[in-house]
């Protein structure tokens, strides 16, 4: 029965006179709350009012009606843990008045908070944002490169092995966590396992680097678009002013001959114009800030500001344009380039198969590193933009969809641009290993540009093609930033909440002064080193926590069962052992392979120093290294034994919130 405040003192919310007169079996209504019965910690939520319990100790499930299910756990609102027999201790035997109300003003709060959670609009908004944030830059000049460079055709074998076992299942696993428990990357892990919410804010941090460098590249391309409004693209003629003497413009109509010593005016354009390397010495001496790059920098971050800026819902309508428009441009760049005379030898090189490669073990590293890092788990993206979706939406249909999605856009973007390659050998009457040596973003900005500059209506190709640049890296922005924020978000909810376009608007001031060093004329080095050390080892460390976190600490079959919830069936064998093992075991041989044989950085003719070695995995290890800070710390704060203490750090502290209709459920 529901227990009314005196003006001295209230019965605890707990109170076992209300527990004896249940009748066994039966549900009986306790302080406002549907109780299956005694032994069971399911409450649904009436009248507005909730117990949110701390420290909830896992048990057998409680089967109920609508097939939700409840893990056993009594804790009291004023936070004292009942012992095992059901029994609070004497303190908590009465409660004062100013006690039971601040419990009833939590309760309502967190109701409010669950229940004002936006969500997408459309599923195809949640879809395409997914789609947006994976299908990135990278699809379109890491892919095909690692291809060729890894067997052609045959590196389509352990890719395809890597994504089925390695990078399809931590996708999906990433999707379900997020919809389930409906929180950011930091909140999330008080439901999971709370020791490990240092993976939480290591997240975070890996997410600001990726801003303070990726959207430099976006800088880059949106140089590229400002300067294709001409009748004459800047880089087809060496009688610029940034042009040298080693110019060679082998298009011309006058015979010409390439020396070793030879630039093309697309390579110069790149190089001195738009990133002017030449005024650097190196990382020791980045020199200047470019104020063109800034202020290309500057709108970027402008777009993406009023594009996320009041949620999902204004984003998921802004993916529209970025994510499809992609592919109406590769479409017509295919068509284009396969119409291009030479095509065919481009297209050859990328898929002749090289079957003695497949013995090499490096083919197999940069195949999971490259499926691994095109899906993307480990940003916070996945479990940010998931804790949007509607609770019984069907996430192991999406992980699927997108995920198949993605690998087929890496692989037509390679005929995109090898077609173009072909065509680049057949002008100069080079093989097609010649003109495919870039790699990273000079593929696209030299080779490419080139190409693209020399072909019928350059312009109109220039101008939808970097284009197309700048969307493809927007909703990676818009998902990175994302991830941050609902993260952010859901931690302080108090504090930021009703205050997101204030945070947001920090956030981006926060990225565009991280990324003044990007913008330097030497910061082509600084982006690469970035590229390399900041991102790839910590999040390959990252999701390998996660992976065991849910796996070993939070249970395999527990998070089965949240899945099972959701959809209405448990994943299969092959999910469960994936999961387990096979993914763990996926990650930890990436890393290690990274570990013991870390990359030797060189740009145009820059050799990096040793000694930037060691800077790039201090930068690595400062995003990590909030892990096993916050494990000592979550130790040291929780009372009792150490065995007392690694146990209550290891049992999710926090209920999972599971929406049905108008009732609220609570389930560990």
């Amino acid at each position: 029965m529901e227990k009314k405040a005196t003006s001295n003192e209230t019965e605890p919310l707990t109170s076992k006179k209300d527990v004896s007169d249940c009748s066994k079996g039966e549900d009986c209504k306790e302080n406002g709350l549907l109780v299956r019965n005694p032994k069971s910690a399911l409450r649904l939520v009436e009248d507005g009012n909730k117990v949110h319990p701390s420290q909830g100790d896992k048990g057998e499930a409680a089967q109920i009606s609508n097939g939700y299910s409840g893990v056993q756990s009594s804790v009291p609102c004023n936070g004292e843990v009942e012992d095992a027999q059901g029994t609070a201790p004497a303190a908590t035997t009465t409660t004062t008045t100013t006690t039971s109300t601040t419990c009833g003003a939590e309760a309502q709060q967190q109701l409010m908070e669950l229940e004002d959670r936006e969500t997408w609009s459309k599923k195809i908004d949640f879809l395409l944002s997914v789609i947006g944030y994976a299908v990135d830059l990278g699809n379109v000049w890491r892919f095909p490169y690692i291809c060729y460079q890894n067997g052609g055709g045959a590196f389509l074998i352990p890719y395809t092995i890597m994504a089925i076992f390695g990078g399809i299942p931590l996708f999906y696993m990433e999707l379900a966590l997020g919809q389930y428990h409906r929180n950011g990357c930091i909140s999330i892990w008080r439901k999971i396992c709370p020791i490990f919410k240092g993976i939480g804010f290591a997240i975070c941090i890996i997410d600001l680097y990726v801003a303070s460098y990726y959207n430099t590249i976006m800088a880059w391309a949106f140089y590229y678009l400002i300067s294709s409004f001409t009748a004459e693209l800047p880089w087809t003629s060496c009688t610029n002013p940034w042009n040298t003497g080693n110019c060679t413009n082998y298009f011309s109509k006058d015979n010409v001959s390439w020396s070793q010593h030879s630039t093309s005016p697309a390579e110069e354009f790149y190089t001195r114009q738009v990133l002017q390397v030449h005024r650097s010495n190196g990382l020791d001496d980045l020199g200047g800030i470019s104020w063109q790059l800034t202020l290309c920098l500057l709108l970027i971050f402008t777009i993406v500001y009023f594009s996320i800026w009041k949620g999902v819902k204004t984003s998921g309508k802004v993916v529209w344009v970025t994510a499809t428009f992609p592919y109406i441009i590769l479409f017509i760049l295919l068509v284009r380039g396969a119409t291009l005379p030479g095509a065919w030898r481009g297209v050859l090189y990328y898929l002749k198969p090289d079957w003695q490669k497949l013995l090499a073990t490096e083919v197999w590293v940069d195949a999971a590193a490259q499926i691994f890092f095109s899906l993307g788990p480990g940003f916070g993206v996945l479990l940010a933009y998931a804790s949007y979706n509607k609770f019984h939406n069907n996430c192991y249909q999406d992980a699927l969809v997108t995920s198949t999605v993605n690998c087929l856009t890496s692989f037509v973007s390679g005929f995109v641009i090898f077609t173009v390659l072909g065509y680049m050998a057949e002008m100069r009457n080079e093989d097609v290993s010649e003109v495919a040596k870039d790699t990273g973003p000079s593929l696209l900005f030299i080779t490419y540009a080139e190409a693209i500059a020399n072909m019928p209506a350059s312009t109109f190709f220039a101008i939808i093609f970097f284009l197309m640049l700048l969307t493809l890296g927007l909703d990676s922005t818009f998902a990175g930033l994302e991830g941050v924020i609902t993260g952010v978000l859901d931690e302080f909810p108090h504090v930021w909440g009703k205050r997101r376009e204030l945070f947001v608007l920090g956030l981006t001031i926060i990225c565009f002064l991280g990324s003044l060093a990007t913008l330097t004329f030497g910061g082509a080095y600084v982006v690469k080193l970035f590229e390399e050390y900041a991102t790839g080892p910590a999040v390959l460390t990252v999701v390998f926590l996660e992976a065991v976190a849910v796996s070993w600490f939070y249970g395999i079959t527990q998070f089965c069962n949240d899945v099972k919830e959701m959809l209405g069936s448990a994943p299969g064998w092959y999910w469960r052992v994936c999961w387990v093992a096979i993914s763990p075991l996926f990650l930890l041989f990436v890393t290690c392979s990274f570990l013991s044989n870390p990359p030797e950085l060189r740009l145009f003719d820059y050799d990096y120093p040793y000694w930037t070695t060691v800077v790039g995995y201090c930068i690595g290890t400062s995003s990590i290294i909030f892990i096993p800070i916050y494990m000592v710390y979550r130790l040291v704060i929780t009372p009792g034994t150490l065995k007392e203490r690694i146990l209550k750090s290891i049992t999710p502290e926090t209920a999972t919130e599971i929406p049905f209709g108008d009732i609220r459920m609570n389930a560990v």
